[in-house]
């Protein structure tokens, strides 16, 4: 697929193309496409404080992301850090990383390359496999440079995309309850003869209380109309 045709459709809104193991699906594959030489690539996404998505484009390679995600070495990790592409020649005579180096050799896997694309405090990493010594060293240029610097803002795109929706959600519900939420306050004022900023702040110590949704209280005072709650929201009130 050529290149323009992939952007175009890294922009689809849609929930599936949103999810970023999708996202991570594509930019591997479509490197491994544009890569000579190449024989599998691994993408994954970092963000401080949450979980660590990752894609391959073959099972073998999922134990050299997992061992280095494990171990806290590798060139995973060592791109993280120093924010720049690390990359290795010949991981025959390549001493750095040992674990990671003998679960490449094992699945006959002999240099590699990870690049690191940042962007708003999210890292994506691209790493390209191959089964031939010396055949990565200009990978970082040219088509595999661009598709990650898409595929990091489309990421970080896709979060601020479900973060609206999930704020939207939040204010759907708000907007649902406030009727039943103004009911049961009225029902406070007539109850305990306050303002309604007062009975506003008596539903909301029980919900504190309770921990209990203020929408689910403001539904129990309104069915129970008040009766009965006369003593307890009375004692909320001092």
């Amino acid at each position: 697929m050529p290149a323009h045709e992939q952007v175009d459709r890294w922009g689809d809104e849609s929930a599936v193309a949103a999810l970023p193991g999708r996202r991570l699906s594509e930019l591997a594959e479509q490197a491994v496409r544009c890569t000579a030489d190449c024989c599998g690539a691994s993408s994954m996404v970092s963000e401080a404080g949450a979980e660590r998505p990752a894609a391959v484009t073959h099972p073998d390679l999922a134990g050299l992301v997992g061992v280095q995600l494990r171990s806290g070495d590798g060139p995973i990790p060592d791109a993280l850090e120093r924010g720049e592409p690390v990359d290795s020649a010949d991981l025959l005579y390549d001493e750095r990383w040992p674990q990671y180096r003998a679960v490449a050799l094992d699945s006959g896997v002999r240099s590699s390359v990870t690049l690191p694309f940042r962007r708003s405090g999210l890292t994506v990493t691209l790493s390209l496999y191959s089964f031939r010594p010396g055949t990565l060293e200009n990978a970082s240029h040219g088509p595999v440079h661009a598709l990650g610097e898409f595929a990091a803002s489309c990421l970080v795109r896709d979060r601020s995309y479900r973060a609206a929706l999930t704020e939207l959600d939040h204010l759907g519900t708000a907007l649902r309850s406030r009727p039943v939420v103004d009911q049961a306050c009225g029902i406070v004022m007539h109850v305990l003869g306050c303002d309604a900023d007062a009975a506003f702040g008596v539903l909301r110590r029980i919900s504190q209380g309770t921990n209990r949704k203020l929408a689910d209280v403001a539904s129990g005072v309104v069915s129970r109309r008040g009766r009965g709650l006369e003593r307890d929201l009375a004692a909320l009130m001092n």
